[in-house]
């Protein structure tokens, strides 16, 4: 067996950055699954754009903050900040690359045989096409354009971030030939998508190319040499001094506004954009070559995301997933807290619906019972019910607190808005714990009841989000466990208070002990394992990348355990490792919901255990955030869970298995059967509601002499 400090070894270990490329390559092959509707193709080609934003933005920004700092220190697997840039920028490039292939080569000439199709090129256009397009400019664009020459009275402006703009270079008319620069931002205001009437199929072009072929009407005294669209991707990293800001708000709001003037990190361009005018932007912007990204295509490709949602193609989208069904233990319509009372209910978002949620808080607020209220709120919704129940709470003289975490990255701003929006209606609002997210989803409501007090806690392992909660697999749990529903108290007085109380009953508390939980509970299952005994792990999460935990797997990997790891996104253990990894799988799932539940299984010699929790494996998760990790006690629940794990690891269709080498391949079907787990959780969940709505049916007409008041309810709400 190996010894410990062999599980030091650097290349046991995969860099964070490009096991992320690596996921990102796992969405787009779904885009480039022949298999797929072609819009779902389109749909998950805008995601591989959108991810990459994202990544730039934070991660890539990151490590260029680390290099500009002279940071030295070397990562998981060895690799100096300076080193991973070098890296991801050449894995970049090859992503983007087979992005542009995948659009030019597969998805527009699909698009084009099915009757829709794209004008790359204004040149292209039809003599009536091209006078359609040019009423258009001169009636919807033109007005909103704000044009922008550069010259020793006007400095090169300010451009934003992932906007979209066009880059000029003009000569004056009867002038000395110099060449001068002007800009003009694509607004965002209009659709990107311009639909050209046509009697052959449907037409569309998108607004830069509109205005690309009109650009000469808004410089008029100046004759146009070339004219190419770019963009760029800035630093969007928040530095906020927690220590030092008397009001995290306003810090926030301040550093927010800063997001626009960060540095530089990525420039797209469209490929073969005149050398002159290119040499200029990056002169202006102060970029380094590498850092340049030269597109075979238009810039941006998120637009497929409303190209997804233009009519009359829904046979080619996917139709077999169902929409979220009624959780059967809490009909519509049911007193939440008397079916809670009746025993704990576990439901499986989005295959399960995400409303009895936000009814429990809607019914807190108007149950003149109910005394408190108290919720962490992380993202939420643009138009969100639980922000609107939480202020009627507040309104009708409930004490409502609510931690709003102001340091959910990108949704800063709306959670700014709702944290004033609840102030303004009497709630007490906590901005979050200095230095740490307040990741948790947790709400508690204090009622009085016949035999006093009672608490009913809902856990998630998702936000509160009902948007969100129809594509986002996530379980969540209803209980009103005394144990569970004092250590809730406790959370609460925690974040409101700064009061840790000196026993915890049944939950786990990151950064405080969650690590060493979970840690103690892989090295349980090492010990069974090397005394003989039963063990095996089973985890689900998004990612995998803390060091001390993956030394805990391999470790007991080596002595036996037999672990089974589903993991969306990064994973930075490597499997197949001779003595270390052998008795490790991991596996990937993207379909068409986006998996993010966390579940955890441990044998525990034949007697198993099973977590729920917001964290995952990484150190920001364990050691930065504040996370809950709940356990789920109940036999027929954990059944539920068991399920989840079993038809995920069967998953024939949708997974894809890391191998020794570091790279993912689908699963071999040969021999096996087709099997789709989302696909099988939706007509589980749909089962499970028509069975339940059946029962029910049958209760209203079954004749008794006598009945309990639950019955009576219960027939009642089937009425």
């Amino acid at each position: 067996m190996a010894q410990g400090k062999v599980f030091a070894d650097e290349s046991y270990y995969t860099n964070r950055e490009l096991s992320w490329l690596l996921f990102n390559e796992r969405v787009l092959s779904e885009a480039r699954d022949k298999q797929l509707p072609l819009f779902e193709r389109l749909k998950f080609l805008s995601i591989t754009a959108s991810n990459l934003d994202e990544f730039f933005m934070v991660r890539v920004a990151s490590l260029k903050d680390m290099v500009n700092a002279g940071y030295k220190k070397r990562d998981i697997a060895g690799m100096t900040a300076t080193e991973q840039l070098v890296r991801v920028n050449e894995k970049t490039h090859q992503l983007v690359n087979q992005q542009y292939n995948t659009y030019n080569r597969s998805l527009l000439p699909q698009l084009a045989a099915n009757g829709l199709r794209i004008i790359t090129h204004h040149e292209d256009l039809t003599r009536e096409e091209a006078a359609y397009v040019d009423s258009y400019f001169t009636d919807s664009a033109y007005p909103v354009l704000t044009p922008m020459a550069v010259d020793s009275s006007r400095p090169f402006p300010l451009i934003r971030n992932k906007s979209l703009n066009l880059g000029a270079l003009m000569t004056k008319k009867n002038g000395d030939g110099e060449m001068e620069f002007a800009t003009v931002q694509v607004p965002s205001v209009l659709s990107r998508l311009v639909e050209i009437p046509s009697e052959e199929g449907r037409r569309l072009i998108l607004l830069e190319e509109v205005i690309e072929r009109n650009i000469h009407k808004l410089f008029l005294n100046y004759d146009i040499v070339c004219t190419y669209p770019f963009r760029i991707m800035r630093n969007a990293d928040l530095t906020i001094e927690e220590e030092e800001a008397e009001d995290l708000l306003q810090e926030i709001e301040k550093q927010l506004k800063k997001r626009q003037w960060g540095q530089v990190i990525r420039l797209e361009v469209e490929e073969g954009i005149d050398s002159r005018l290119l040499r200029l932007i990056r002169e202006e912007l102060a970029i380094p070559k590498e850092d340049i990204y030269a597109i075979s295509g238009p810039l941006d490709l998120t637009f497929l995301m409303k190209l997804y949602g233009v009519e009359g193609f829904d046979h080619l989208k996917e139709h077999s997933y169902l929409p979220p069904q009624t959780v059967p233990e809490l009909p519509e319509d049911a007193d939440v807290f008397a079916k809670i009372r009746e025993g704990d209910i576990l439901m499986h978002h989005p295959y399960q619906s995400f409303e009895p949620v936000v009814r429990f808080i809607r019914q807190a607020a108007r149950d003149p019972e109910v005394l408190a209220i108290k919720q962490t709120l992380y993202r939420v919704s643009g138009n969100s019910p639980i922000i609107a129940a939480l202020e009627q709470a507040a309104e009708n003289g409930k004490q409502v607190s609510v931690l709003v975490e102001l340091k959910a990255r990108f949704d800063e701003e709306n959670n700014i808005v709702w944290a004033r929006k609840l102030e303004k209606a009497g709630c007490h609002v906590i901005y979050g714990l200095v230095g740490l997210k307040t990741h948790s989803k947790i709400t508690l409501v204090v009622r009085r009841e016949e035999n006093g007090i009672r608490r009913y806690v809902h856990l998630g392992t998702g936000n509160y989000n009902d948007s969100t909660a129809k594509l986002y697999t996530d379980v969540g749990y209803f209980t009103c466990s005394e144990m569970i529903g004092e250590d809730a108290t406790a959370v609460f007085n925690m974040l409101s208070g700064y009061s840790e109380p000196r026993s915890w009953n049944r939950l786990s508390l990151a950064p405080y002990w969650l690590k060493d939980r979970f840690i103690h509970l892989i090295a349980r299952e090492k010990a069974h394992a090397e005394s003989g005994r039963p063990a095996r792990i089973i985890a689900k999460m998004n990612a995998l990348c803390d060091k001390d935990v993956i030394k805990a797997l391999y470790e007991a990997s080596a002595a036996g355990v037999k672990i089974d790891l589903i993991i969306r996104g990064i994973c930075c253990l490597r499997v197949g490792i001779e003595g270390v990894s052998e008795n490790i799988t991991v596996r990937s799932l993207v379909g068409n919901f986006l998996e993010h539940a966390r579940i955890f299984y441990f044998e525990n010699d034949g007697k198993p255990e099973y977590y729920c929790a917001s964290a995952d494996w990484m150190p920001r998760n364990l050691e930065r955030r504040v996370e809950i990790l709940f356990p789920i006690e109940k036999p027929a629940l954990q059944e539920k869970l068991k399920n989840i794990l079993d038809c995920q690891l069967r998953d024939s269709v949708k997974a894809q298995v890391l191998q020794p080498d570091g790279t993912y391949v689908k699963v071999d079907k040969r021999g096996k059967e087709v099997f789709n787990a989302q696909l099988t959780f939706c007509k589980e969940a749909k089962a499970a509601a028509k069975e339940k709505a059946g029962t029910v049916h049958k209760r209203v007409f079954i004749p008794k002499m006598h009945h309990d008041q639950s019955e009576k309810t219960e027939r009642n709400e089937g009425k």
